[in-house]
């Protein structure tokens, strides 16, 4: 009975995650009907119906473009000298980002590097095509490099090796640096990112944790999981992270915010720039963590 008790704990965990149900992610009063559909898109049958994934691209800062789908993130910075694209995508997909990429009035010829969180097929399995058509150079963490060639039957096509990071790096291209965390716990090499993004003449922190979902078996990768959700939250409290880039939508309350966005009025505070919003959802990323982890050392008796 523990067993199966504890299976159906770690599947509402990551239902409430992976869905953005939890009150820090809620899209609270949202009638919108686009909103309502692509926040309770991911499911095995919608993931790959381009009706329920469509998004159009749309500009979240000066700088900063959403090119994801309903249910996965993808962003595009412009540097002013080439372009950066966080998460890769997958399947046709990756076709439609490269469409959205034009439709915003840039050359995906110029996409310089490809960031990716970790290695599960949703945020890499574009990779390759945009390595081998436009010759990005990829990014990721040695443990995830490994992760992705280990899975290479879900990529779109063949992705060589390319740049490894460690923590603390930096990669840096026209106006924008880009510093790398590894945050351990969804998968074993997951990065995180910080940069900076523009707003007229303001200028915000922000970052992508790169692996928030607790879909994943373990007391040590639990453990791992929690530090990083403390790693963060420290790095918020000594300087605040104001814009949270989430690697799936409603993880940050995206769509909601890009409906207020589209209604901003001259003067009034960006939607997506939320410091004590992010700190709220750190917390509540601890707090569902810490239920896991009690679950997962009951497992084996701990």
């Amino acid at each position: 009975m523990g067993t199966v008790r504890g299976m159906v704990m770690r599947l509402m965990i990551w239902a409430v995650l992976i869905f953005g149900f939890c009150s820090c992610t809620a899209v609270d009063g949202d009638t919108n009907p686009e909103s309502q559909a692509l926040v309770t898109s991911n499911n095995a049958s919608t993931r790959s119906d381009p009706g329920l994934q469509r998004v159009e691209p749309f500009a979240i800062f000066d700088n900063v473009y959403y090119i994801g789908i309903g249910w996965v993130s993808a962003y595009l910075i412009d540097t002013g000298n080439g372009l950066i694209m966080i998460d890769a995508l997958y399947g046709d997909f990756v076709d439609t980002a490269i469409q959205d990429i034009r439709a915003l009035g840039f050359d995906p010829q110029d996409l310089e590097y490809v960031l990716v969180t970790h290695g599960h097929f949703d945020h890499v399995g574009g990779a390759g095509q945009l390595q081998q058509q436009f010759g990005a150079q990829v990014v990721m963490t040695e443990p995830d490099w490994q992760l992705a060639e280990a899975s290479r039957g879900s990529l779109a096509q063949v992705l060589n090796r390319d740049v490894v990071v460690n923590d603390g790096d930096e990669i840096a291209l026209g106006n924008t640096t880009v510093r790398f965390y590894v945050t351990p716990g969804h998968t074993p090499g997951v990065l995180s990112f910080e940069f900076v993004v523009r707003d007229g003449e303001s200028e915000h922190r922000a970052f992508t944790f790169g692996g928030v979902g607790l879909n994943f078996e373990g007391v040590e990768r639990t453990e791992s999981y929690l530090r990083s959700v403390q790693r963060i939250k420290e790095l918020a409290q000594a300087n605040p992270i104001e814009v949270n880039l989430a690697n799936h939508p409603a993880m940050g309350r995206l769509f909601e915010r890009r409906d207020l966005l589209a209604g901003r009025a001259p003067g009034e505070p960006h939607p997506f720039v939320d410091a004590a919003g992010y700190l709220s959802w750190l917390d509540e990323l601890g707090q569902n963590g810490e239920v896991k982890l009690t679950e997962e050392r009951a497992e084996v008796g701990r």
